[in-house]
């Protein structure tokens, strides 16, 4: 009894040692993982935080909110601000109605379904300076969409320095993410589970009513997924608004990213980290509406 008491022991202090070598080696192999989020995301959203609660690089005297009450009274953020809300309002939406609407046409049996799932998955392959190549050809004041508007008996309109700007963007930020976009929604809808799909059609449902009942309740964590990625995209529309405009655009294109950008290169890092940090406690209120929304809505779901 005694001698097996003692290999009991001994097995059992061996598990014990397995473990820890194993804890050992698993933060030896996270090591490098730790290391490049405290160097390379920690540490620069920590020295974001103290310069905007600093006054300058050189004296460094602690000024509490005043550069976030400076950055908030600021017309040219303010200008900024009203833009990118107003386009991500716009677009954000469009782009997850649309390609899920899309989605479900292209999970009907149609002709020619495969050759509109490439023709939609196309602008993913096209790189940026190419897009926006191709939206100066549309749009430029001497372009193919004025030359049309000539024909028609209408006036030239300089889409890039007029009411128009935002609308011309939105359709480009919506060529672009469409396609990707929809095949997210075409590999949710096949998901869903055929069976429930079937007791409904037996129970004389419409197909409004399996959208709306089953389908939709079934698509919120992706519609949710979707959405986060097209708010993210909208912000980083940038890109193609500075290739088309410049540092300085039309009233209406200038963004948060134009003033973050024009801020840095006046090295006044104070603006620049408290609307840095004022644009992510925002992102955060908006996603986190998106995640209690869907875990509302599709929670009955998830079981």
């Amino acid at each position: 009894m005694k001698k097996q008491l003692v290999t009991e022991d001994g097995i059992t202090y061996k598990k014990h040692s397995m473990i820890r070598k194993d804890k050992k080696n698993s933060i030896l192999y996270m090591l490098p993982s730790l290391l490049g989020i405290l160097v390379f995301f920690l540490l620069p959203f920590l020295v974001v935080i103290y310069y905007a609660v600093v006054d300058n690089p050189i004296s460094h005297q602690f000024v509490g909110l005043d550069n976030f009450i400076r950055i908030i009274q600021n017309s040219s953020f303010q200008q900024a601000a009203k833009n990118t809300a107003t386009f991500s309002l716009v677009a954000v939406p469009l782009a997850v109605i649309l390609s899920l609407g899309m989605a479900l046409i292209l999970e009907e049996n149609i002709p020619m379904k495969s050759q509109f799932r490439t023709f939609f998955l196309s602008p993913m392959m096209v790189p940026v300076a190419s897009i926006v190549l191709i939206w100066q050809v549309l749009f430029d004041y001497n372009g193919a969409i004025n030359e049309f508007v000539k024909l028609l008996g209408g006036a030239p309109v300089d889409w890039f320095k007029s009411s128009y700007s935002q609308v011309v963007v939105v359709i480009l930020f919506l060529w672009k993410n469409l396609g990707y976009n929809m095949i997210l929604f075409m590999s949710a809808l096949a998901a869903i589970p055929r069976d429930v799909l079937e007791v409904a059609t037996l129970e004389s449902a419409t197909e409004f009513q399996k959208f709306w009942y089953i389908k939709l309740r079934y698509l919120s964590s992706t519609i949710l997924f979707v959405a986060i990625l097209s708010l993210i995209n909208s912000f980083k529309v940038f890109r193609e608004v500075y290739l088309l405009a410049g540092d300085y655009p039309y009233d209406s294109l200038y963004m948060l990213q134009h003033f973050m950008n024009n801020t840095f290169k006046s090295l006044d890092y104070q603006k620049l980290s408290a609307a840095a940090i004022i644009m992510g406690i925002v992102m955060c209120i908006v996603i986190g509406f998106l995640f209690f929304a869907e875990d509302h809505y599709g929670k009955d779901v998830e079981g």
